[in-house]
């Protein structure tokens, strides 16, 4: 499946920006605490056009984060996409070219000078919204193993990915499981 490299980095930031939460935290504690854990966020995932942070921001963040949580455990597509619909519409969309940055044109979201919260929710929303249309919402998920909440996106071609991180939580099923059948054997 082809999103694009900006629908890619959006959604990257979407999983980032849900897992931060203490409920999905391997150690149970919140990911973006103060402003400099917000400034850390943004560097990691490379946001372009964010003025200085405030509280306010950083409060508009951790709204935006449980907004996008609910679009992952929505029971139903009419509910995720009335949820994307009201998260896109909520942002003031303004659609426009841009090529910061060493990257060829691509499509921004946000509008110019908009608030950290509100470029993540134009931005986010957007890449929900085009993976939705898509059909392709069966690829948001929640972490298979029974002890994770963490969220994650399949974009592999045959969907197959399971779990948030195949390292520890796919490692650590698969290394109980095989435990358990050498108890068995």
């Amino acid at each position: 499946m082809e999103l694009g490299h900006d629908t890619e980095c959006a959604l990257a930031i979407v999983v980032d920006l849900v897992n931060s939460g203490p409920e999905r935290s391997p150690s149970a504690t919140e990911g973006l605490v103060d402003l400099a854990a917000l400034q850390s966020f943004v560097a990691r995932r490379e946001i372009s056009e964010v003025g200085s942070l405030t509280r306010e921001d950083l409060a508009a963040v951790l709204r935006l984060r449980e907004r996008l949580l609910a679009v992952f455990v929505a029971p139903d597509e009419p509910t995720a996409v009335r949820l994307v619909n009201d998260l896109v519409a909520d942002a003031r969309t303004t659609p426009r070219l841009t090529d910061h940055d060493q990257w060829p044109l691509h499509i921004h979201y946000a509008a110019p000078g908009a608030r950290l919260g509100e470029h993540l929710a134009a931005d986010c929303g957007m890449a929900l919204a085009q993976l939705t249309a898509a059909g392709e919402r069966q690829r948001l998920a929640v972490c298979a193993a029974p002890d994770c909440e963490r969220v994650l996106v399949d974009l592999s071609r045959n969907r197959s990915k399971r779990y948030c991180d195949s390292r520890t939580c796919g490692n650590r099923l698969h290394v109980a499981a095989y435990r358990a059948r050498r108890r068995t054997g």
